[in-house]
């Protein structure tokens, strides 16, 4: 089995940030349908991602790259073996179904197209996250998770309560953030490695 060319494999895990920037456009013109059309995207990804389970469930990884910050030697990563592949199918079919679910559920409401971006941008944290191949990436990534679950559940700000659920979950990620970076220091420290 040949492993996918890594541009489009990173092209593939790109691609919710790519329909959050498109969500919004996709509701004005699509109305109450947006929610179908939007479950296309991280469908597709969930397509592309069982093309790995021959490679991986013969105990082989899959992994790729593109240089990201030459200058000090970090690329733009991915590595799929069981655990991340099985993570990465979870985050994209069940986020197809949530974006199908939010679409009839939040149908006419005047902010659905900055919901379907939050939602997005959170399913592109996460899949970079579980398959992200350096702790550059894995750190810059989780405080994009941590960024967007605070929009997500302060996505009704109007009520103090979300708001509060919000700020909260910020500090406990935010937290959990500077725990990671200095981990990631001490390791850099001691093994004198950058990824």
């Amino acid at each position: 089995m040949v492993s996918p060319d890594p541009v489009s494999m990173l092209l593939t895990l790109a691609l919710p940030f790519l329909a959050a920037a498109i969500s919004p456009f996709v509701v004005r013109f699509m109305g109450a349908k947006a929610g179908w059309v939007l479950a296309l995207i991280p469908a597709f990804i969930f397509y592309q991602l069982t093309t790995l389970l021959p490679v991986v469930a013969d105990g082989s990884v899959v992994q790729g790259g593109v240089p990201w910050v030459p200058s000090i030697g970090v690329e733009l990563s991915y590595l799929f073996d069981g655990l991340s592949l099985t993570f990465g199918l979870l985050i994209s079919g069940i986020g197809a179904l949530v974006i199908i679910y939010a679409g009839g559920y939040l149908a006419g409401h005047a902010q659905q197209g900055r919901f379907f971006s939050f939602l997005f941008l959170f399913m592109g944290a996460m899949l970079g996250l579980v398959s992200a191949d350096n702790l550059y990436a894995l750190f810059v990534l989780w405080e994009l998770t941590s960024i967007t679950s605070f929009l997500l559940i302060g996505f009704d700000n109007k009520r103090e309560a979300s708001r509060r659920a919000a700020l909260q979950a910020l500090v406990v990620t935010g937290g959990g953030g500077l725990i990671l970076m200095a981990g990631i220091i001490v390791l850099n420290i001691i093994t004198g490695a950058n990824d």
